[in-house]
């Protein structure tokens, strides 16, 4: 079965009829999952072994977004509200014992995501923290120093893959220089590129992954037209070029409302601006039929990689 270019959402606990009948003739990338997605361990195990078993693929990626603190899927089951990035990135400099901490975390964290069968997780978060307290990143960043983001990101995406997991690092080439929601209007930065150099890119620049998940942000200096996901100049001249990011480009949500297009517009636009992969999260199965009427095949750079992806998972299974 052919792999296509992008993530999909699903709608409940367990795989209904229609998507069990439009996966066996279409094959998305991976299936993100969310809260919806979870009610108990058990539960999410069963459910990741129905979706590998349905592609006939034990490495199968399967994405969640868990990071701590405010954004955790797994609520129901384990309380993480205390331990945000920020948290983290506070206590690092003034805490003895801050890698007992962390790596606690990471492993409460990894355990529970390899128990479900769950192999990629969208972290770290990149983004510089930004104090004003309408910031929709706000305490999901480590600090607003880039050395600690830089020194606590690769500590953690190297913990991840030494236990076989993969990571996401967001929202590339920045989203802490703004406190406008793209889940509900378009966020436009007037920086300028050398202020964003010695800043908010900064950190995209040292730390690499086999994933990373764009901004829908329009930096008004840099193309005064097209957000992040839909810009070409953006995505070849900063993330490919200047921030040298060799890996699979996958873009935000193409439902959220920083992009105006409606989801047939969104794909192509993102795809033809360089995302190699899109995300469509809402698990309506009718979008999803749309999108597969138009999203192509992954390319042969996005096989080559994910090749890769998974023979990391492969090591640890």
């Amino acid at each position: 079965m052919k792999t296509h270019a992008i993530i999909f959402g699903i709608n409940g606990l367990k795989l209904n009829l229609k998507e069990i009948v439009f996966f066996k003739s279409y094959k998305p990338w991976g299936i993100i999952l969310f809260s919806r997605n979870i009610d108990n361990l058990e539960q999410v195990k069963n459910l990741t072994y129905s979706i590998r078993e349905l592609f006939k693929d034990k490495n199968y990626p399967i994405l969640i977004d868990q990071e701590g603190g405010k954004v955790n899927r797994f609520r129901k089951i384990i309380n993480l509200d205390k331990y945000n990035a920020k948290y983290f990135g506070d206590i690092y400099k003034n805490d003895k014992t801050f890698y007992l901490k962390f790596n606690k975390f990471l492993k409460i964290n990894i355990s529970i995501l390899k128990y479900c069968g769950i192999n990629i997780n969208t972290v770290p978060v990149l983004d510089l923290f930004n104090g004003n307290k309408k910031s929709v990143i706000g305490n999901r960043a480590f600090s607003k120093n880039n050395k600690i983001v830089i020194k606590l990101s690769k500590y953690l995406i190297n913990f991840y893959n030494k236990y076989g997991l993969g990571t996401v690092t967001k929202h590339i080439p920045g989203h802490g220089c703004t406190d406008t929601d793209s889940h509900f209007s378009l966020p436009k930065v007037a920086y300028s590129f050398d202020y964003l150099k010695k800043n908010d890119f900064k950190t995209f620049k040292e730390v690499n992954s086999y994933l990373s998940m764009t901004a829908h942000i329009l930096y008004e200096k840099i193309d005064i037209y097209n957000c992040v996901t839909q810009s070409k100049k953006i995505i070849h001249d900063i993330i490919r070029k200047y921030l040298n990011f060799k890996g699979i480009l996958m873009s935000d949500d193409i439902c959220m409302k920083a992009l105006s297009g409606g989801i047939i517009k969104n794909a192509r636009l993102s795809l033809e601006a360089g995302c190699n992969l899109l995300l469509h999260c809402s698990g309506k199965i009718d979008e999803m039929r749309k999108l597969s009427l138009i999203v192509p095949e992954i390319d042969n750079f996005t096989y080559k990689i994910t090749d890769k992806l998974k023979a990391n998972f492969n090591k640890f299974n």
